[in-house]
């Protein structure tokens, strides 16, 4: 968890993050929504109990969307849970959606959700605008990543000598 922040400023917790997004897409451009939780929903988030995995946003009807983000129950709540796996509404200004919506209009635009995090008291989504990678654009990451790795282990070898 990650918390941010200092005098005057609103605090960040992050909850969930979605690793594979940055493996399996480029990010283009990023930006924050909240979005709209029901009763146990929110309890159960803030204790993180939140999963990015396959999930997306869509526009529909000119309204934002987030898809498969599962939210466990809430133990405590028993009957007053809801469906983990619901669709849920992410609040955003008109314009910023429209200019969303021309993006996904665009060939192999897509909506991921990156994170889910606590701004002040309120539950945030970071979206994403990406475009799927190709087979050797993951290989390539993974090269790169691992040389990178490799010469950050002998920099530090030689400093431990020196």
């Amino acid at each position: 968890m990650q918390i941010a922040g200092g005098a005057g400023k609103p605090r960040y917790k992050t909850l969930a993050r979605n690793r594979r997004a940055r493996h399996q897409y480029f990010i283009e451009e990023t930006m924050e929504a909240g979005i709209v939780l029901r009763g146990t929903e929110v309890k159960s988030v803030r204790l993180g109990r939140v999963n990015l995995k396959d999930s997306y946003a869509r526009v529909e009807d000119g309204e934002l969307f987030l898809h498969d983000m599962h939210i466990s129950p809430y133990d405590p709540g028993n009957r007053f849970n809801h469906d983990p796996l619901r669709s849920r509404k992410l609040l955003m200004h008109r314009r910023e959606i429209n200019r969303l919506d021309g993006y996904i209009q665009a060939k192999g635009y897509t909506l991921v959700p990156l994170s889910v995090y606590l701004k002040g008291s309120r539950v945030k989504v970071e979206l994403a605008v990406a475009k799927g990678k190709k087979e050797y654009d993951k290989r390539r990451a993974i090269a790169e990543k691992d040389a990178k790795r490799e010469m950050e282990r002998s920099f530090k070898e030689r400093q431990f000598r020196g």
